[in-house]
């Protein structure tokens, strides 16, 4: 079967099952397991579809990738970035992590950190942390969102008011082309506006599928960030206007699990 006829039938699979898997769609196709994901990243390069562990899944644009299947995505990129956040955070100090699966990867890079205050909206971030008996950890409150663990609402709001933040640490949906940082949940969009306006220092943690994505509700621009931490090159000219803003860019290689400011 050619690549012309087998593409159109893998699209069409993964719009009517949310996703496909490399071992389903070789077997379905009769060709190889290395065809078939030479197909699924040919797809992807194309923006049809975003690759996950063991297959591919329909690429954002109103409605955010599952939780689990997030989980898995890029988890060496995430797990670079978060040792490379954790590593600007000292001991004795008070933190916000918010909702997303990278926030939860820096929770676990903080297990050996000391004397520290987290605040969070994220059970599973505050799940892990219990584990850290040297950290205070403080449950915001709010409507729970049972797909990922996530608090939001008026009570979150209100709760991170309370405090000052040493360092505010947020993911996002997508990062427009002009810096514009987004995300899919308008309340989830105002928790994160009062983490930023609540903290001394702003750290944004979005891993390269980020740049590929949309998401309707805009949180901020990174204009307002202090250190954009990344696992990938940025694209020039948003490279150039970070600068502009002295807005510090961290580049993670997850290869190396190396860094690289910019």
């Amino acid at each position: 079967m050619s690549q012309s006829i087998r593409h159109p039938e893998i699209l069409e699979i993964a719009r009517r099952d949310g996703k496909v898997t490399v071992e389903h769609l070789a077997d379905h196709l009769g060709v190889t397991l290395q065809t078939i994901r030479r197909d699924l990243s040919d797809l992807a390069d194309a923006g049809k579809l975003e690759r996950v562990h063991g297959g591919a899944v329909l690429p954002s644009g109103t409605i955010n990738i599952a939780y689990e299947e997030r989980r898995r995505l890029n988890a060496e990129g995430k797990t670079a970035m978060a040792r490379a956040c954790a590593a600007m955070i000292p001991e004795d100090c008070a933190i916000f992590l918010n909702i997303g699966t990278s926030t939860e990867a820096v929770a676990n890079e903080l297990l050996h950190h000391r004397n520290l205050l987290v605040v969070t909206n994220n059970m599973n971030v505050a799940n892990i942390l219990a584990r850290n008996p040297d950290c205070e950890v403080v449950v915001t409150g709010g409507a729970l969102r049972q797909s990922d663990g996530g608090l939001t609402g008026d009570i979150t709001t209100a709760a991170i008011r309370k405090f000052k933040f040493d360092f505010g640490v947020i993911g996002c949906s997508a990062v427009d082309h002009d810096g514009d940082i987004l995300d899919f949940d308008l309340r989830e969009v105002g928790v994160s506006q009062t983490i930023l306006g609540q903290s001394r220092r702003k750290i944004l943690l979005a891993d390269h599928t980020k740049f590929k994505r949309k998401a309707p509700a805009q949180i901020g621009s990174l204009s307002g960030i202090d250190v954009f931490v990344t696992d990938a090159p940025v694209p020039p000219d948003l490279a150039a206007r970070c600068t502009d803003w002295g807005t510090q860019v961290q580049v993670c290689l997850p290869d190396a699990l190396d860094t690289t400011s910019v």
